[in-house]
C-alpha cells in the first residue's frame, strides 16, 4: 500500500505511549496498533480527528502518501 502511517513517530514525539492515546481516543490498543502498523484498510474519520486532537497534529503528520 502506499499510504504510510507515522503514528509512532507522532507518539514519540509527544512522549506517549499507545496505550495511553488509545485510551485517550476511546479505541482498544489492538485497533490502534492495527493503524500503527499500516494494516489497516480503513480509519474514521472521528477516529482521526480523535487522535489529532491527542497529539495536538494534523492528518497530514500521521498519513503519508508516497509513489511506488
Amino acid at each position: 500500500m502506499n499510504i504510510i502511517v507515522n503514528l509512532d513517530v507522532m507518539l514519540a514525539k509527544r512522549k506517549m505511549s499507545s496505550g495511553e492515546l488509545a485510551h485517550k481516543v476511546g479505541i482498544t490498543p489492538a485497533n490502534l496498533s492495527v493503524l500503527k502498523t499500516g494494516k489497516a484498510k480503513a480509519i474514521r474519520f472521528t477516529t482521526l480527528e480523535a487522535i489529532c486532537r491527542e497529539l495536538d497534529c494534523q492528518p497530514g503528520d500521521i498519513l503519508e502518501y508516497k509513489k511506488q
